[in-house]
C-alpha cells in the first residue's frame, strides 16, 4: 500500500507492507522505492514494512530546491517524522548505499528508536579527497548533460561483470527509471553525500546489532574499506556476497532475502 504524509509542506510517499516488527528500508542514489521490490515481496510475510520514496524520489517531493542547503541529516529527520507519522517507536532500519548513510545519521541522531540498523552495500566513511572531487564533476556532469545522461555512465558500473553480461535488461530499465529524477534532486543528493562526515564513530562500541553486506566487485562500497568498520560494532553480522557488486538486491536477490531476515529475526 502506498501512503503519504507532509514533511515540512513536502509531500512524502512510502510503503507499507505487512505485520509485526517494523523494518524500515531506505533506497540509494539514483533509486526509489521499487528497487527493493523483490524483498518486499519476501520480507512482507514475515514484518512489517515501511519503504519510503527519499525527497526528491519517486513519488516524494524535494525537500528544497537547493542543492546546497539540505544534509544526510536532513533525510534522517524526514525518516524520523515518518515514524512518528506511523506511530513507531523502534525500527530496524536497513539502508543501500546512500540510504546506508542516512541510517548512520539515524542511528546518531535517533539512537532510541532503533533496536538494530544495517549497511547494504555502504561505508561509514566519509568521502575521500578524491571522491569528493569526482561528486563535483559529476554534479557539473548533471549541469551540462543531464541527470539521465549522467545515470546512464554510472549505473553499469555498480553491477558486477557477470550480471552486465547476462541482463542487460534489466540495467537498461533502471537507467531509464532514472529519467523520473530531476536534475535537481541529483545533484541534492551528490552534494549531501560529499559533504557528509566520517561516522565510524556511530559504529563503535554500538550496542546495538549492526548488519554489512559487502559485495566483492562492490566498486562504491569496496570491501576492504566495509570490512575495517565490520570490527566497531559490539555485535556485527556479516554477509560477504561474492562476485556481486553494488545491487545485492537485483544481482544476489535471494542470498540478500534470506540474510535480512535471518537479521531481523535475531533481533
Amino acid at each position: 500500500m502506498t501512503k503519504h504524509f507532509n514533511y515540512n509542506n513536502k509531500n512524502i510517499a512510502y510503503r507499507s507492507e505487512g505485520e509485526g516488527k517494523a523494518v524500515v528500508l531506505l533506497h540509494g542514489f539514483g533509486e526509489d522505492s521499487n528497487i527493493f521490490n523483490e524483498q518486499i515481496h519476501f520480507l512482507k510475510n514475515y514484518c512489517r514494512l515501511l519503504v519510503p520514496d527519499l525527497p526528491g524520489s519517486g513519488n516524494s517531493e524535494m525537500l528544497d530546491d537547493s542543492i546546497n542547503d539540505i544534509s544526510i541529516d536532513d533525510y534522517a529527520e524526514c525518516i524520523y517524522a515518518l515514524l512518528q507519522q506511523e506511530k513507531i517507536h523502534s525500527c530496524i532500519m536497513l539502508g543501500h548505499s546512500m540510504g546506508g548513510y542516512i541510517t548512520l545519521s539515524f542511528a546518531e541522531l535517533f539512537p532510541k528508536n532503533l533496536s538494530a540498523f544495517g549497511l547494504i552495500h555502504s561505508t561509514a566513511f566519509a568521502d575521500s579527497e578524491e571522491k569528493k572531487q569526482n561528486r563535483l564533476r559529476g554534479i557539473e556532469m548533471m549541469e551540462t548533460y543531464g541527470g539521465y545522461s549522467f545515470l546512464k555512465k554510472t549505473i553499469p558500473n555498480l553491477f558486477a561483470q557477470p550480471f552486465k553480461e547476462k541482463y542487460a535488461e534489466k540495467i537498461n530499465f533502471l537507467i531509464e527509471e532514472g529519467k523520473q529524477f530531476s536534475n535537481k534532486a541529483l545533484q541534492q543528493y551528490y552534494k549531501a553525500m560529499m559533504n557528509r562526515a566520517d561516522k565510524t564513530s556511530v559504529l563503535k562500541n554500538n550496542p546495538l546489532p549492526v548488519l554489512f553486506v559487502i559485495g566483492t566487485e562492490d566498486v562504491a562500497a569496496p570491501i576492504k574499506d566495509v570490512l575495517q568498520q565490520t570490527h566497531l560494532p559490539l555485535s556485527s553480522y556479516i554477509h560477504i556476497l561474492n562476485n556481486i557488486g553494488h545491487m545485492g538486491m537485483w544481482e544476489a536477490t535471494e542470498d540478500l532475502n534470506q540474510y535480512l531476515l535471518q537479521f531481523i529475526e535475531a533481533i
